[in-house]
Parts: C-alpha cells; structure tokens; sequence
C-alpha cells in the first residue's frame, strides 16, 4: 500500500489575507487555497510546512490523516474564551493543549492500525468536526471529556489519576461530538458508562437566567458588549459573553460528576457481552489491554 496523508486548515475567525495566502503558496504550488482554507494530500512527497506553527500564526482547526492509521485534530480558541488550566484539565497523552501567544491550542490524535480496506481519505471530517470549537467555546465541555476518555482507552492516565468532571448531556451528544468521538475511535462502552455520572439536564443556558443576568450588568458592561457584538471581526463576543454567564453565580450549574477511579470506569467498560465477543472484533487487542489494566487498577486501588 502506497502511503496517503491528508491535510487541511480552516480559518474561521477571520479570513487569510492576500499576504497570507502568497505566503501558503510557497509550500505547495498544487495545494486547493482559498480565504478560508488550505487543503492538500500527498501520496509520493510529503508537508513541508509546520502544522503547529501555522496554526499559531494563521488558523484556527486543522485536521491530518494518514492511511497508516493516524488521525490529529487541532483547534484553535483566543485566551478570552478558553483557558489553559482548564483545558488541561482533560489532556493527557494523545491529548494536549498549549498557549501560543494570545490563544489556546488543543492537539488530539488517534493511532490505530488501518486494517483492511481502508477507505478513509480525509474529507468530509473537517466539516463535521469544526461545530466543536463553538461548542467548547460556549463552555459545553463534552468533547473534551470525550477526549479524556480517549487517554483512558489508550492508557494514557496511570493509577491514582482523579478523573475532570463529568458534563452534563454527555449521555445526549451533539452531532458534531459524535464525530468527534468516531474520529478518536473511544470505545462507545466507555462513553455509555461515563454518562452514567452525568446529569441529564440541558447543557444550553436557561434564557430567564440570561436576561436576569445581563439586567444586572453595569450600564457601561452593557453598552461594551453591545458594541463589541455589532462591530468585533472574531465573532467571539458571544461565546465569551456566555462563558462569563457561566462562571457567575447565576449561571452555574452542577455537572453531575463523581471522580470514578479510572480502573473502575475500564472495568465497568468491560460487559461481559464483549469479552465473549472480543476475539472477533477489530478492535479486539485494544479491549483485551483495557480490560487487563482496568483490572490492575482496581486491584492496586483497593490495597
């Protein structure tokens, strides 16, 4: 099998310049390049830019994948609406998340063997997976505990790791969230056992709550917000103003968490259906080891 990668980039807080996109054209000369987006495969030569530092620099999601199996997501949110402590709170392993100037970057990759027929050329996940950073921007944390989840799969977390808080909806995930958690290849056992200890009440803001919230707001608060909606070119005032709602005493809300220890959230996991099953599955290296440590875990847990 010949080797596939495919890259793109998406600019949506505001569009590339001409500057910028004479200075993408340098690293490809057949490479699709508009305001908004780079995008290009390879399947004899190889990038010969920098993901990192493009998007630190120029946008704002990139996605990778590979026909050996490897997917990446990136995506990229101004400080204002995501901080780096509480990113950091579901990373670990396959994710990370790191400051770069005035914004916060969050990396996620999945390694797997491809198998056979693979048929996975990239496009289409982009689209579908760009929903997540308004999601995660507007304070809706699921697809970074799907995340997380993703770190516990692949053992990424070690014994004695207490686990983020469960959001609320986790067991109602968005559209785009599916994606995301297809795109990671987590495991929908584990997924159906966290959301156990996750509320069921509506992740969206209660519009009562926001009114009587914005009614007292200074009136120089209001007229900042106000002008910042009609005229900011990042299109973030809103999620920044609903993260400010969040985080005040009328907009909090319990998420419904324990801190389950991770032995027992890759037990639980475990149904005995799929150990009857595992050795025909494709997936069955990868649920025999999570089965294995989530038995050591529980059992270095309880001495």
């Amino acid at each position: 099998m010949s080797e596939y990668q495919y890259y793109e980039f998406q600019a949506i807080d505001r569009p590339l310049t001409e500057r910028q996109i004479l200075e993408l054209r340098r690293y490809s000369t057949r490479a699709s390049i508009t305001s908004t987006r780079f995008v290009n495969h390879y399947e004899w030569g190889d990038f010969k830019g920098d993901p990192s530092a493009w998007m630190a620099k120029d946008f704002d999601a990139f996605l990778y994948v590979a026909n050996w199996g490897t997917r990446e997501l990136m995506l990229r949110f101004p400080r204002r609406v995501l901080d780096l402590a509480t990113a950091k709170n579901y990373c670990g392993g396959a994710a990370s998340a790191k400051s770069r100037g005035d914004f916060v970057i969050l990396d996620f990759l999945s390694e797997d063997e491809p198998g056979d027929g693979w048929d996975d050329d990239g496009t289409g996940w982009l689209s579908a997976l760009i929903p997540l950073r308004a999601e995660i921007a507007r304070g809706d944390h699921r697809a970074l505990y799907l995340a997380w989840l993703g770190c516990v799969q692949e053992q990424a977390t070690e014994n004695g790791t207490i686990d983020p808080p469960v959001p609320p909806g986790l067991g109602k995930l968005t559209a785009a969230q599916k994606a995301f958690s297809d795109f990671l290849r987590i495991d929908a056992d584990l997924i159906a056992v966290a959301s156990t200890h996750s509320s069921k009440a509506r992740h969206g803001v209660s519009r009562k709550a926001v009114e009587r919230w914005i009614a007292s707001l200074r009136e120089d608060q209001k007229t900042q917000w106000l002008t910042r909606m009609a005229l900011d070119p990042e299109s973030q005032a809103r999620a920044e103003l609903i993260r400010l709602f969040r985080q005040s005493p009328r907009g909090r809300h319990v998420g419904g968490v324990t801190h389950q220890h991770v032995g027992d959230l890759l037990v639980a996991a475990d149904t005995p259906g799929k150990r009857n099953n595992v050795a025909t599955t494709p997936n069955a290296p990868r649920v025999r080891r999570r089965s294995a440590r989530g038995s050591r875990l529980r059992r270095e847990n309880a001495i």
